[in-house]
């Protein structure tokens, strides 16, 4: 029945927002105000869009009962991540690894190769594993994706569970998930990540009940419930089917880009090279025709250690050919040297060479070779073996900052399937302080861009149309920091100089704005089934900053290589006072506001402005006040303080 709601209510929600926004468009625009007017309905068909996105989400919700028995022979590596988390803390999480009951073995992933943490490790009979000796030279190493990809080929469990510092699992954690995975095609179980030090208002907006709830349900409706970065139980088939196909992948894109990158470098050795020799013209079309040949056979799916021998032998046979002619060249002119005749005997006896012969000398072209110098340089990149990473399979995907979804996205696109189990089976600290979860949110965003802009998942190979859609919509999200601007501005600009972005607040515009935004809100109380979506709402219109700052770094650096930087989330509350410089953005624009609204209505009582343009647009000033109101809280947000709990009788009367 729940189903049938959520979809009436989508269904409602597309058509007046279709016919709200076409409205917009065809009759509504305000041509004379064009600079805010355009943007502000570029803006309503983003939300548009967003909305839409979410509605195909909860279209096929997906309410698991439970995962069948787990197979009692399933063996199971625990993988515990830490860099730079305190031991205490690292233990805690890795001692209540040691007591899940499903056989298994439990690992402690230390990418800060910590001694110490090695010797609490081997006292409690844990597992230790740090970077191989393979990561030592200056190799990326890829943060945590290059600390699981490494303990991935020291260790041979069937299944893995992966866990932050933090995450402290409950003991039937691998009961009630391992059992999805008697189906063979399952290859991630995901589970909700819920944080214990979080007070009922939520100040950060930790919990994110609508993506571990109804969002993640829906995914998995579509078979897009995607990995979360902890949490999750994934198989090592799924996972190394992963990096050999990667590795695949990542050695033909580098055959074919020093394929062409030879055939520059040809044309421009013929133009720097002495092509009146016929050795060096012939040369070089032999190379040509090497790599045109290599080209067709990468083509036609020929096999790259096969590609790669065949014109490297070529070329090295072309070089050869090039230095037996350098050396007879070089033979003829010591003999010419020795046969020309001294012009005088210096003052200390030494013979020195005719002025005419030290003309001919410097005219000569000493070394064809020179020609292929720059052809062979790129050929030598040819090869099966990615010198330029510690390991060449890389079953987690490196392309982002997190790990977590461009993984999924390529698992689900070579065929696999996952699962979100909706139980909350272990327990995490979530940030206490604003900054810690500004830097969280910042590397979120920035690592969901990433995976957007490299490989976007409308145009990847493999996936089914609702799982494009699906990781889409993701990504969509954290395009709203530029969405939120346009709704701040367009509010201020009215109540301070009048400028309607709409040709008239008519009645056309209410019977159809409020239906959809009433719909609207409709939507995520029936999807939500109960739960508050204020928080997220309020955060994803607040942080526009961090948003808009995450898509342009990152778009900085998968365009042109800059660096994005890293910052391990701390797992503790940072030092110091309230910290209002880190919200000076929003500060400011909530000063615009108060003001536009105090300005507006001096307007209104003044005559110099319409009485219901005025009101719609303070009632909006009030809302975009209500939605910043959070990060007030945030700021001044002092960390979690547990309520005490009443002692028990027993304790009290002295029994244990």
């Amino acid at each position: 029945m729940t189903r049938f709601w959520t979809r009436l209510i989508v269904v409602l929600t597309v058509v007046l927002g279709l016919n709200y926004v076409a409205w917009r468009w065809s009759a509504s625009l305000n041509w004379d105000a064009w600079w805010i007017s355009v943007p502000l309905v570029i803006a309503e068909t983003y939300s548009l869009i967003d909305v839409m996105l979410f509605g195909m989400t909860v279209w096929k919700l997906k309410l698991r009962k439970g995962a069948p028995e787990a197979p009692r022979d399933a063996t199971v590596d625990v993988f515990i991540t830490t860099y730079n988390e305190p031991l205490d803390m690292v233990m805690t999480t890795a001692l209540a690894a040691q007591r899940i009951r499903h056989p298994h073995s439990t690992w402690i992933l230390d990418d800060g190769s910590r001694a110490e943490l090695k010797a609490l490790a081997e006292e409690h009979g844990l597992g230790y594993v740090t970077r191989s000796e393979d990561w030592t030279s200056n190799f990326p190493r890829h943060a945590k994706a290059g600390n699981l990809n490494n303990a991935l080929m020291q260790t041979h469990g069937e299944f893995l569970l992966i866990l932050d510092a933090d995450q402290i699992p409950e003991p039937d954690i691998l009961e009630k998930t391992l059992g999805y995975f008697n189906n063979r095609r399952v290859a991630l179980v995901q589970t909700p990540q819920y944080f214990s030090n979080v007070p009922p208002s939520d100040p950060l907006g930790s919990q994110a009940p609508l993506f571990y709830g109804p969002i993640q349900q829906g995914k998995d409706g579509w078979n897009a419930a995607f990995f979360c970065g902890s949490n999750a139980i994934l198989r090592r088939e799924a996972l190394m089917q992963l990096g050999l196909v990667g590795y695949v992948k990542e050695t033909e894109k580098s055959i074919r880009r020093a394929l062409a990158a030879s055939r520059s470098a040809i044309r421009q050795a013929r133009k720097s090279a002495d092509m009146e020799s016929p050795l060096v013209a012939q040369v070089l079309d032999e190379v040509q025709v090497a790599t045109l040949e290599a080209q067709q056979e990468l083509d036609n799916g020929a096999p790259l250690g096969e590609i790669t021998y065949r014109v490297r032998r070529r070329v090295d046979q072309a070089v050869q050919a090039l230095v037996m002619a350098d050396v007879s060249a070089l033979q003829a002119d010591l003999e010419e040297i020795a046969a020309m005749e001294l012009a005088h005997v210096g003052e200390a006896g030494v013979p020195v060479v005719a002025d005419d012969a030290v003309k001919r000398m410097a005219a000569r072209d000493w070394s064809p070779l020179g020609a292929l110098e720059s052809v062979q340089a790129v050929l030598d990149a040819l090869s099966v073996e990615r010198n330029d990473e510690a390991q060449p399979v890389m079953p987690l995907a490196t392309i982002s900052v997190t790990e977590d979804m461009a993984t999924a996205m390529r698992m689900h696109s070579m065929g696999w399937e996952s699962v979100y189990h909706h139980e909350i089976l272990a327990y995490g600290l979530a940030p206490e302080d604003l900054k810690t979860m500004l830097t969280q949110r910042l590397r979120w965003a920035q690592g969901t861009i990433q995976v957007m802009l490299r490989e976007n998942p409308l145009v990847q190979r493999g996936l089914k149309i609702g799982q494009r859609l699906m990781y889409f919509a993701t990504m969509w999200t954290y395009l709203s920091g530029y969405a939120a601007i346009i709704y701040f501005a367009a509010p201020i600009i009215y109540l301070l100089v009048g400028t309607l972005p709409v040709i008239s607040l008519s009645t056309d515009f209410f019977i159809r704005f409020i239906p959809f935004m009433v719909v609207n809100q409709l939507l995520f109380a029936v999807a939500g089934r109960g739960i508050s979506t204020w928080r997220g709402q309020q955060y994803s219109l607040a942080l526009f900053p961090t948003w808009i700052k995450a898509c342009s770094t990152a778009a900085r650096n998968v365009w042109f290589g800059r660096p994005l930087g890293f910052a391990v989330t701390p797992k503790s509350r940072q030092s110091g006072g309230p910290s209002w410089s880190l919200i000076r953005p929003q500060i400011v624009v909530s000063a615009l506001l108060a003001v536009a609204a105090v300005v507006g209505l001096v307007r209104l009582a003044a005559g110099l402005a319409e009485p219901l343009g005025t009101l719609v647009n303070v009632a909006w000033v009030i809302f975009d006040l209500a939605v910043m109101s959070v990060l007030v809280q945030a700021v001044r947000y002092k960390g979690f303080e547990p309520v005490p709990q009443a002692e028990p009788e027993e304790r009290k009367s002295g029994g244990v």
